[in-house]
């Protein structure tokens, strides 16, 4: 597995990570088994970059992430988030950037997890509420205490990156990023290699849209969250179908997936970016992971930019944009 550098402070991780989500919350049933059985998968792989947050569950996602690691620290980079703030029947409270909080929240996800330190800490949302300088202020304590290594922002603009990072050096910014998200490359990719920042880029796959695996919003379970997505609803769905199925013929013409040609796409997008496909399965996993062995070349490239150039996706990304972008 190629390793990749995050920011300039030192850290390293797999090409591609994993994201640990799913496996909790959002998408449908939960198979804690065969989770747990994706993770161990995920390390003999060589994949060591695992996120989680103690919003996904809420805070059940941790326990697993735990579960799955223990007596294999080492092997691992696990990051995780504080910010969103979540009461024990799921519901959305808002967010919460207070020194105070970021503080308790950690010390939380430090015992959930059963670790000593967490590689990657980031903010899950800028609280508008609190200045940022305050936020990290109280990040970079805990990097000094020894329970954080790295510091992380996710969804935060330029400005506020830029105000982050003169406060304690940021490693890594966690945004959507993927052939139909891909508005960080006016601003953020820029900004963040500027300042010498890593980019891990969630959602790689349009939260499985990308996948071509999905032809009907009637094959969302009930209780999966992207029911309530716009892209996934009524005229939307079908124009992103339209996207998806260009991606599909590019796909064929290199006999790989779908899901492996946009993986493969993000990782050429130059270095320090790092893609963390979410899945609950194993046989997603090796799927995902075997686009690290795809060469693209220029006219590749150029294809794929044609078949989904940068607005192409029908609907913003969350009901709620507010939230993003601060």
């Amino acid at each position: 597995m190629e390793p990749r550098r995050l920011g300039k402070q030192g850290l390293t991780v797999s090409a591609m990570g994993l994201g640990c989500m799913g496996m909790s919350d959002a998408y449908g049933p939960a198979d804690e088994a065969e989770s747990v059985a994706t993770i161990h998968r995920a390390l003999e792989l060589g994949v060591n970059l695992l996120d989680t947050s103690d919003a996904y569950g809420p805070f059940t996602n941790e326990e697993l992430v735990g579960k799955a690691i223990r007596g294999r620290r080492d092997e691992v980079r696990v990051a995780t988030k504080f910010g969103f703030v979540r009461d024990s029947d799921r519901s959305w409270q808002g967010i919460d950037g207070r020194p105070e909080h970021v503080r308790e929240a950690c010390d939380g996800s430090l015992r959930r997890l059963g670790v000593d330190y967490i590689d990657i800490y980031y903010q899950h949302r800028v609280d508008p509420k609190v200045p940022i300088e305050e936020t990290v202020g109280a990040m970079a304590e805990l990097v000094r205490q020894g329970k954080v290594r790295y510091l992380g922002l996710c969804e935060a603009a330029p400005a506020t990156i830029r105000r982050a990072h003169a406060v304690h050096p940021i490693s890594a910014l966690q945004t959507e990023y993927s052939l139909w998200s891909r508005d960080p490359e006016d601003e953020l990719i820029p900004t963040v290699r500027e300042l010498g920042i890593g980019f891990v880029a969630y959602s790689p796959l349009g939260r499985g849209f990308l996948t071509g695996q999905l032809r009907r919003f009637e094959d969302l379970p009930q209780d999966d969250w992207r029911r309530h997505r716009p892209r996934f609803q009524g005229e939307n769905f079908q124009k992103n179908l339209e996207l998806v199925d260009r991606v599909k013929e590019i796909a064929a013409t290199k006999r790989v997936t779908p899901a492996q040609l946009a993986l493969a796409w993000l990782l050429a997008q130059g270095e320090g970016l790092v893609p963390i496909p979410g899945t609950k399965r194993r046989k997603n996993l090796e799927e995902n992971v075997a686009a690290l062995g795809i060469t693209l070349t220029r006219e590749d490239l150029q294809r794929i930019d044609e078949a989904a150039p940068k607005g192409a996706a029908s609907g913003e990304r969350y009901e709620d944009m507010s939230a993003v972008n601060r």
